[in-house]
């Protein structure tokens, strides 16, 4: 058993004890917040038998733009309470859904067309080839579904001669269609998807920069008056994107953020930053990203994965994106299959939602990289993604935190840059 707290020996460092986490998920219409509270719930049990661990979740109340509970997670010898903040912006993407089909087409070629003619296509096979493939699938499925459509008209045409009846078989194909296919494969979601990334890059999206702003005002309050031990701003997926953004309005009402009371850590995990940040037209969002990298009172940790086609494996976003990389983030490279048991691993692998998800998903095994652990654990996500093996040699069999593990961030090497 390894040594533990009040065996004679001190703990380096404070652990935490109270935490404040700002969470941004991405844009998923399959996902409500409602579901994604549920998920927490569900996904918190496989984190209480994978640490030996307790954690009870209580205290939900909704507001305009989130959705709060409260967290506490125990150990034999800690306890911690999490004021877990869900952001709320479901109704922006619920309103892209509810435009009509026609219109969902075709302002979703052209925010295609956007892409690959202003060269972010590119920019995208050139970072990072798997996300580029991502990239092209709705457009090319849509593509081959139209084609087949096209052929039943053709077939109808060499069966009948009749031009009505090619017509009439065409149309039928097409319906067929966006009666299924373009449901199943939820390839409206992946165009409103990118309707919604080119309206961000060109113009913004006045409903989600008037909650960005409250979010912000209420984050720098927090910052100078919650008794928090840490505030943790996590965003997966394009959620990462939002994050950025907040951070970086909260750093105009308080340049100082981080640096007074209670230390700021950011994390994007399964990061679609690059997204958006390699279009050309991204001037204004580079340039976020940069005053929040410049704020050395926040640290950025960024968590990758090389089975996830969904986020940019191996990258650094900083210098993908042409920026300084004086002060850039942290970079994390996971592996997914590591955190799951070998039955559960194959059933998902082929489900890149599913994959890409797990990045906000409870684990099986103990690895460098478990939300639960960051957003609810004694160690600060700091700490954890500085450590090579994240909190494992930190916590032990029991649950326990171990005597001399390295939580004090003061202890920790210095920004490692890219580390695997």
């Amino acid at each position: 058993m390894n040594p533990r707290i009040g065996a004679g020996k001190t703990m380096s460092g404070k652990p935490v004890a109270k935490r404040l986490v700002f969470h941004i998920g991405g844009y998923d219409p399959i996902t409500s917040h409602v579901t994604a509270q549920r998920r927490f719930v569900r996904e918190i049990a496989r984190f209480q038998r994978t640490w030996s661990v307790k954690a009870a979740v209580d205290g939900s109340h909704d507001t305009v733009d989130q959705i709060q509970w409260n967290v506490t997670t125990t150990g034999p010898d800690w306890l911690v309470e999490t004021d877990y903040r869900l952001v709320r912006w479901h109704d922006v993407i619920e309103a892209f859904g509810r435009r009509s089909i026609g219109s969902r087409i075709s302002v979703g070629i052209l925010a295609f067309l956007d892409f690959v003619l202003a060269g972010t296509l590119w920019r995208y096979l050139l970072s990072n080839w798997r996300y580029a493939l991502f990239f092209l699938y709705p457009l090319v499925t849509f593509g081959l579904l139209i084609a087949a459509a096209f052929l039943i008209g053709v077939f109808a045409f060499k069966i009948t001669g009749s031009i009505p009846i090619a017509a009439g078989g065409g149309l039928f194909g097409f319906a067929a269609v966006l009666a299924g296919p373009w449901r199943w494969l939820h390839l409206g979601d992946l165009f409103d998807d990118w309707i919604f990334s080119r309206e961000y890059i060109r113009c913004g999206n006045s409903e989600i920069e008037q909650r960005l702003d409250r979010l912000a005002a209420e984050l720098v309050v927090a910052a100078s008056n919650s008794a928090a031990d840490e505030i943790l701003v996590i965003g997966h997926s394009l959620g990462a994107v939002l994050a950025v953004d907040l951070l970086d309005r909260a750093l105009k009402l308080d340049p100082a953020l981080g640096r007074n009371k209670i230390p700021v850590t950011f994390l994007s995990v399964g990061s679609s930053i690059l997204k958006i940040g390699l279009h050309p037209k991204a001037m204004r969002f580079r340039s976020t990203v940069e005053r929040v990298a410049k704020s050395r009172a926040i640290f950025w940790g960024d968590y990758q994965a090389l089975i996830d086609v969904l986020n940019f494996y191996k990258s650094r976003p900083m210098a993908e994106m042409g920026l300084s990389t004086e002060n850039e983030a942290t970079v994390r490279v996971v592996k997914l299959s590591r955190m799951l048991d070998d039955d559960i691993y194959q059933r998902i692998r082929f489900n890149f939602f599913r994959v890409h998800c797990q990045f906000v998903s409870g684990n099986d095994k103990r690895t460098s990289y478990d939300y639960f652990m960051l957003t609810c654990g004694p160690i600060s996500a700091k700490s954890q993604t500085l450590a090579p093996d994240g909190a494992v040699s930190m916590i032990a069999d029991d649950g326990g935190l171990i005597a001399n593990a390295p939580l004090s961030e003061s202890e920790l090497p210095g920004n490692p840059g890219a580390a695997a």
